[in-house]
């Protein structure tokens, strides 16, 4: 994602006390001694909460936003890893508190999470543990506003969290929607690299080919590498996608001086942790099919027709190898790997349309 899209910034000096969650399997974790929100009471009203829960053993932060608690719950597992949205859900997402109950969450490593419960000197970020903390949150959204499931909606890195969340515990769940889906990292870099390789050659582009050249074909082993191609991804994906609006900024309270300190040491850390000091991050375990291609539950994909650093052509493999009780598939041609607004348009028509109807009674 762009950067200043990326910045979602956390403010700790504005926030409601822990929330404690057991560490206790999934559906048994979400919230012992805790109470109904206030908003879930006889007469569903607006909810409106942010706080810092208990998950995994640590404090992390946690909105919820929506017109009414009758709506069935949204949660989103943004990407990076390091680059959570709560700054930014208003402006972007707002549109969805209408329907659902929209959830933020700033990951283990990232953001407000980050500045309240810093890692300790070299603990490492893991997918196995990043999941536990995923579904422990689910089943504590799900107590406390008096559902039976939630539905879970991710994006680049948080698609990848997402099918592990999924894998582990669907009952948790009625439905996902998976955006910038990523399925194997090893395939996904080496379609990346030659994409831009022609694109470069046919722009006559010498400085990206000299970039390219210097950094070599993946798998690399040099964390700087992944950062060089991403930039080369974005310059071209700017070519022939739509711009974010200019109306999606952050909440001001996500912005002061130890928020974005608090934000880019956490999106330093996830990155590191991601790619690895030697390629050898958690990206480098991402083989989603080895986890099987049977779903328990709905399976929705949304694409950029223009995505570089995912390329849609793996995704709909994949999709085309998932069996589900149901699944659907969207390609915009005017987007790629970051969102703009045919991505987040799209999404809502896929989950007011596909997905809401799954929530009824059930």
């Amino acid at each position: 994602m762009t950067r200043w899209i990326v910045l979602a910034l956390g403010l700790a000096g504005v926030l409601c006390g822990p929330v404690s969650t057991s560490a206790d399997a999934p559906a048994r974790s979400a919230v012992r001694g805790e109470s109904l929100s206030p908003s879930c009471g006889s007469k569903p009203a607006k909810v409106d909460e942010s706080r810092f829960v208990v998950i995994g053993g640590i404090e992390q932060w946690v909105t919820a936003k929506g017109d009414s608690c009758a709506s069935p719950i949204l949660l989103f597992i943004s990407g990076g890893p390091g680059n959570p949205l709560s700054g930014l859900s208003d402006s972007i997402y707002g549109a969805g508190e209408r329907d659902f109950i929209v959830v933020q969450w700033d990951q283990r490593g990232a953001g407000m999470t980050y500045g309240r419960s810093p890692p300790a000197p070299g603990e490492k970020l893991t997918i196995e543990r990043m999941t536990q903390d995923g579904n422990e949150l689910a089943a504590y959204l799900a107590k406390r506003y008096g559902k039976r499931k939630v539905i879970l909606w991710g994006s680049s890195w948080g698609s990848i969290l997402a099918v592990h969340m999924i894998k582990a515990h669907p009952e948790l769940f009625y439905a996902y929607v998976g955006t910038s889906q990523i399925v194997n990292s090893v395939e996904a870099q080496a379609a990346s690299y030659e994409k831009l390789l022609q694109l470069a050659v046919k722009e006559k582009d010498q400085d990206s080919l000299a970039v390219l050249r210097q950094v070599g074909s993946p798998p690399w082993t040099d964390p700087r590498s992944f950062g060089k191609v991403r930039r080369i991804i974005r310059k071209y994906e700017a070519k022939v996608t739509l711009a974010p609006p200019d109306h999606w900024h952050r909440a001001a309270a996500y912005t002061t001086a130890k928020a974005e300190a608090d934000y880019e040491a956490g999106e330093d850390y996830s990155f590191m942790n991601f790619v690895g000091m030697k390629g050898d991050g958690m990206l480098s375990k991402v083989d989603l099919p080895s986890l099987g291609t049977n779903f328990d539950i709905p399976v929705f994909f949304v694409e950029g027709a223009h995505d570089l650093l995912a390329p849609p052509e793996l995704a709909r493999r994949y999709y085309d190898s998932i069996k589900a009780p149901a699944k659907g598939w969207v390609l915009l041609e005017h987007s790629g790997h970051d969102p703009n607004q045919e991505v987040v348009d799209a999404e809502y028509k896929v989950l007011r349309e596909d997905v809401l109807p799954l929530t009824r009674d059930k």
